[in-house]
């Protein structure tokens, strides 16, 4: 009875046994069923496949003036030109009789080299918004102004209070023929017929949004802000915190040292001197996540500026986007990069697409100063932007974003939100205004694979200046700006007043050769400070506490010895200069003739904020 029992038992347990492996089977059949079902119904989700962004951001072009006749020549559906667009050609003069019916001023496509620089402050931009009903007193912070619908009919008044003959130039716009480096890559990839600048300004607030989402309420070129460094944190940072790699590859000065974050020693190994190190670097596969390109700002005869800023000649804009286009499809990396070119603001230049005022939040609620209390709630005029990649559609138009929000916008902060998007960074949005703005990454997930028909060489460009570089001539604002921002990295705005009125005592030729001799003795200085055991996190030109990891009496001897050291490597009585952060402290040594005669107590300045 027992046995049988037992043979019972077992008999039992092998079944259970069965049971559990048919089970198991037929989990594991219904598994593979599902699988092949999803790969042969709707595709699945997959992640980017962009590990490397290259950003490449040129001056003062609007995108009717650049790319609107494409819509004749490349796509009917690209929001562009069609020749019937006008502004009444008249004059905000008082006159007891003004013409009800003034005379027109209509676009054409037979813009050339443009030697002026039209009008794009903030006033300036309101009079081109607006219209001639527009006043100085319209301030969008007014309940009635903000529900105003941009006219787009005062660029023509705005270039007569300048000039007589800027009011053709600001209508007219380039045939796509004389801008082929353009043209090619908007047939070959992605063009977008609605993307802003940030604000209705100038360069410098334009290209904080950029990177930060942000002005810092600056509606205009901030001097105080400039030389301080805007304080607010940037998609470099969001980056860093996530493990991964910028890189800001630059020909005159890096604009992004405007963020007071990036003047930190530890990014200063970020800064590569763009000539030097871009194609090496893309062509051994080094590029970084973001790679940020700064052209050549100072117009220079065998040196011209690329920038696209009147009156340079955008030939040579075009000449750089087909260097940078033609290294990155040469690269390792080709299959994995998006190539985004697009410019700071509009320039003064016309285009017909309203700016957007809707749903437009502030950024961090700030409100910009007097007269004019903006408060960020429009965009500026439309620019040209156009993207590259394999794993874009050929010919693709983009127009509105596809959200986050229903009356989300592409401009400039479109860039870090869609950074977030694609590196899958955890930090927080920058700013109300990047979680608001479209992002494009939806562009290059479209494709299965990278497209193999993308062109390896792009078209030659003809020069449209008639003459050469004018470098005895005097700066420009931006390029006061810049001279201004070098003074601050050499040490010459605290040390005296030189760097108060560096902007109008130079010629383009004397500002190109002072900004480098800057840039090079920062980063060179930068880099001698790390090494001598200064605090990586230290602000250069900051005023820093003294709890710094190594103290600041050591490294202000180890910074003596160095000098020492370095002189007695020199002849007696020649000069060389050296500015260097040490520690707590940002050091200037300057003028400096043979070891015997260094002073440290004479030559190190602490400088405050």
């Amino acid at each position: 009875m027992k046995r049988t029992q037992e043979r019972t038992h077992h008999t039992l347990l092998l079944l259970l046994y069965y049971l559990y492996l048919f089970i198991i089977m037929i989990i594991l059949l219904l598994l593979v069923q599902s699988g092949s079902a999803t790969s042969s119904g709707a595709p699945r989700q997959r992640g980017s496949p962009i590990r490397s962004m290259v950003v490449l951001v040129l001056e003062n072009r609007s995108f009717d003036h650049m790319l609107g006749w494409l819509k004749r020549s490349l796509n009917p559906l690209l929001d562009g030109l069609t020749g019937s667009e006008c502004n009444p050609n008249s004059s905000s003069s008082p006159n007891p009789n003004p013409n009800p019916n003034p005379p027109l001023v209509c676009v054409s496509d037979d813009a050339r080299f443009v030697a002026a620089d039209p009008g794009h402050s903030f006033e300036d931009v309101l009079l081109q918004v607006f219209g001639p009903s527009s006043s100085s007193s319209s301030s969008s912070s007014s309940p009635s102004a903000a529900k105003r619908t941009p006219s787009m009919s005062g660029f023509v008044e705005q270039a007569l209070s300048i000039s007589p003959d800027l009011s053709a130039t600001v209508m007219k716009g380039f045939d796509p023929s004389r801008l082929p480096v353009f043209e090619t890559l908007a047939a070959h990839f992605a063009v977008f017929d609605r993307w802003f600048s940030s604000i209705p300004g100038p360069t410098q607030p334009n290209r904080l949004f950029l990177y930060s989402a942000t002005s810092h309420g600056a509606v205009a070129h901030d001097k105080w802000n400039l030389l301080r460094g805007y304080p607010q944190p940037t998609i470099f940072d969001s980056l860093r915190s996530a493990d991964l790699d910028f890189g800001v590859y630059f020909r005159s000065i890096p604009t992004t040292l405007f963020y007071r974050n990036l003047r930190r020693l530890k990014h200063v190994p970020s800064f590569h001197p763009y000539d030097d190190t871009f194609r090496s670097h893309a062509m051994s596969g080094r590029l970084p996540s973001l790679s940020v390109i700064e052209p050549r700002y100072f117009d220079l005869i065998g040196a011209p500026a690329d920038d696209d800023h009147p009156s340079h000649d955008v030939a040579n804009g075009q000449r750089l986007v087909k260097e940078v286009y033609e290294t990155l499809r040469a690269g390792p990396q080709w299959n994995h990069t998006l190539l985004v070119v697009t410019y700071d603001e509009h320039g003064g230049f016309f285009d017909h697409v309203a700016t957007p005022f809707v749903g437009v939040p502030n950024p961090d609620g700030l409100i910009g100063p007097e007269p004019f209390r903006f408060p960020f709630d429009r965009l500026g005029v439309r620019i040209p932007t156009i993207m590259v990649s394999p794993w874009i559609k050929k010919g693709t138009v983009v127009n509105r974003p596809k959200g986050p929000y229903p009356n989300s916008e592409f401009e400039h902060s479109s860039i870090p939100a869609t950074i977030k998007k694609i590196f899958n960074l955890t930090s927080d949005f920058l700013t109300k205004r990047d979680a608001w703005a479209g992002t494009f990454e939806h562009i290059f997930t479209e494709l299965s694979s990278p497209r193999t028909d993308c062109p390896e060489v792009l078209p030659e460009v003809t020069s449209l200046r008639p003459g050469v570089a004018n470098e005895d001539g005097w700066l420009s604002e931006f390029q006061s700006e810049l001279v201004q921002l070098a003074a601050v990295l050499n040490g010459d705005y605290f040390l005296n007043s030189f760097g108060h009125e560096t902007g109008k005592k130079m010629t383009v030729k004397q500002a190109d050769a002072y900004v480098k001799r800057a840039v090079k003795r920062f980063i060179q200085a930068s880099k001698q400070a790390i090494r001598l055991g200064a605090n990586a996190s230290a602000i250069t030109g900051g005023k820093k506490q003294l709890e710094e990891h190594v103290d600041s009496n050591d490294c202000i001897y180890k910074e003596k010895l160095y000098l020492k050291r370095k002189a007695h490597k020199q002849k007696d009585n020649i000069t060389f200069n050296i500015s260097m952060n040490c520690c707590s402290h940002f050091c200037y040594y300057e003028q400096l003739r043979g070891a015997d005669k260094i002073n440290i107590n004479q030559k190190v300045q602490r400088i405050g904020d």
